[in-house]
């Protein structure tokens, strides 16, 4: 019998939200880099080595949007895992969710070319299932963080 193996690579997205006038907004980024490259997606990256997953959660979303948040307020969404993911290969995260206050400024970094607050009902298309692991929070998430403080750190 033979044996092959994948590579998988472990990361990790933040579905960000705001509460606005308007209605909860989500916080994206349009992509600077392939694949997807110009499209808006959650922040989110590669979960470095000796990095848990809700570390490196808060790490790409501080580093990508500039909105700090303790990874102990990050709250799992989920392990996504369709081989199919990416076109990169075999990518393998762990979504969380966040609020954040009203106020949260922001600032596109590292390999974001914009950032931008987008309904969370219709965020349009995202890439990579970004739209799907945003629904997900929406859908299973949200009403408990309602009752949780907003703000920084």
């Amino acid at each position: 019998m033979t044996e092959t193996f994948e590579t998988v690579r472990y990361t990790a997205d933040v579905v960000c939200v705001r509460a606005t006038g308007q209605g909860p907004e989500l916080l994206t980024i349009r992509r600077g880099w392939p694949p997807h490259q110009g499209r808006l997606a959650l922040p989110g990256g590669h979960v470095d080595p000796g990095e848990t997953a809700r570390a490196a959660a808060a790490r790409e979303l501080f580093e990508e949007t500039g909105v700090l948040v303790a990874p102990a307020r990050l709250i799992l969404v989920g392990l996504f895992d369709e081989p199919d993911r990416d076109p990169r290969g075999r990518y393998i995260s762990a979504a969380y969710v966040v609020v954040v206050g009203a106020d949260t400024t922001t600032r596109a970094g590292t390999d974001a070319a914009e950032v931008r607050w987008v309904p969370l009902d219709d965020p349009g298309p995202l890439a990579f299932d970004h739209n799907r692991i945003a629904y997900l929070a929406r859908r299973d998430q949200l009403f408990w963080l309602r009752s949780r403080p907003v703000g920084g750190v």
